[in-house]
């Protein structure tokens, strides 16, 4: 039996006793040898010897160290734990930064696409069977082709039960790579209103990846209201009903949807018509998203068409809700004339759409550029007031603008007042292009998209 050398002698005798005592009540009763250790004093038996008679006790501790060098061994024991912890934590960080590196380096990116559409809803009815969809456009075949564009060739498919589809093929080279894929899959998923395209859902194999949409039998606005022949179909109360559509559909981008979606990319060809020549707004890969109380942004990466985009988004890369406000005045105007605002003609010569319009408008000869199609008729004067919301529209600074709320109010009653539009922006000549059918020639450093769709 041994004490601690500090201890006082009846504070031995107790511990010892205490240890002893404790012998019943534990594994050691009965057995040939045991040891029971306490914080001051110690118990031991065995049958042969073990103690070393001329071993040397343990100085006791100077007065008052023993206190600081239990306080010195909490610390110390503390703050290894502490630092252990935090290396532990910093390590499995890193090794699942590391990893998630890895797989988004390694892994195809619809992987995240999959992940994130089950967030939106049951990825198995949105996501379509390639080989399904495959033989619904029978191979791909020229024959099911409706037209091209940036993102790739957009045939037309019949499924199993009759449905009739409108499938995008990303092209190996097409300039709207995952992002956009990804973007339009997770935005448009989210968005219900009778003036914007539905989309049905996504397949992908490989490499491959389709977006399937549903079926509208005439195509693309523009291939009705800048084709001579075609165009003579759209009197003005259709084209008026296409115009309040688009808006309406604008209007739900911007205010009434959950999230503030800018196009960033609104024309004709962009704005597809059912069968009761209804319009719905297409192609959201250029589309941004913000939270309701934000209404703008910045970008290095210039998207869109020339002629369409706003001198503020061309300059600088800004964009806002009042981008897709100029988008749509041009939109308007086109609709109006029956010509595209990049090869707008008068008489024998080119010209500038917007800057024709509001020459045409300040000088009181506003039925200039109407489209003599619709010159016929008592609906001039209100084809007027339209060009005049369009000219609003166009103007050169932003805040003079309206909103598409006010657009929407302007369209459905002709009792309000508008006032007066200044002088619209301008574009240099050096940021047209040579040919609106050729998507590579682009006389601009930026990166901008110019298609030429026929998507449905």
């Amino acid at each position: 039996m041994q004490c601690t050398p500090d201890l006082p002698e009846q504070a031995c005798s107790d511990c010892l006793e205490a240890a002893v005592n404790r012998i019943p009540n534990t594994n050691l009763y009965g057995k040939d040898g045991g040891r029971i250790l306490q914080s001051t004093c110690n118990f031991r038996y065995e049958i042969y010897e073990f103690f070393n008679k001329t071993t040397q006790g343990i100085p006791p501790p100077p007065p008052g160290k023993k206190k600081q060098t239990t306080r010195t061994v909490i610390i110390v024991i503390v703050t290894l734990t502490i630092v252990a912890i935090i290396t532990t934590s910093v390590c499995i960080y890193m090794r699942f930064k590391n990893k998630k590196r890895q797989t988004s380096s390694s892994s195809p990116p619809y992987e995240s696409i999959q992940t994130a559409a089950m967030d939106i809803g049951s990825s198995e009815s949105l996501q379509y069977n390639f080989s399904i969809i495959k033989a619904a456009t029978n191979d791909f075949s020229e024959d099911n082709k409706l037209g091209s564009g940036g993102f790739g060739a957009v045939y037309k498919g019949k499924l199993i039960d009759g449905t009739e589809v409108a499938v995008k093929r990303l092209a190996g080279n097409s300039q709207q790579g995952d992002t956009e894929f990804k973007n339009e899959v997770l935005l448009v998923l989210k968005l219900q209103h009778r003036n914007l395209v539905r989309l049905l859902g996504f397949s992908i194999e490989g490499k491959e990846r389709l977006l399937i949409y549903e079926f509208l039998p005439n195509a693309s606005l523009d291939q009705f209201v800048f084709d001579q022949t075609k165009r003579i179909l759209l009197d003005w109360e259709t084209r008026y009903n296409i115009i309040k559509g688009i808006a309406k559909g604008l209007l739900y981008l911007h205010e009434d949807s959950r999230l503030t979606i800018i196009h960033r990319d609104m024309k004709a060809s962009n704005v597809l018509l059912d069968a009761e020549m209804n319009p719905k707004i297409a192609d959201f890969g250029m589309a941004r998203l913000f939270k309701p109380e934000e209404t703008q942004g910045d970008t290095s990466r210039i998207v869109g068409t020339y002629g369409y985009m706003a001198p503020e988004y061309v300059r600088h890369g800004h964009f806002s809700v009042k981008s897709d406000v100029f988008s749509f005045g041009v939109l308007v105007l086109e609709m109006v004339t029956g010509q595209q605002n990049q090869h707008f003609q008068h008489g024998d010569s080119l010209e500038d759409l917007l800057s024709f319009a509001w020459k045409s408008w300040r000088n009181g000869t506003p039925s200039d550029i109407i489209d003599p199609t619709l010159k016929i008729g008592p609906s001039l004067r209100d084809i007027i007031r339209t060009i005049h919301v369009g000219l609003l529209c166009v103007q050169e600074n932003v805040i003079n603008r309206p909103t598409m709320a006010s657009i929407v109010h302007m369209l459905h009653s002709f009792s309000v007042t508008l006032s007066v539009p200044s002088e619209p922006a301008f574009f240099d000549s050096s940021m047209k292009t040579s040919r609106i059918e050729n998507p590579t020639t682009i006389e601009s450093i930026n990166e901008v998209t110019i298609s030429n769709f026929i998507p449905r």
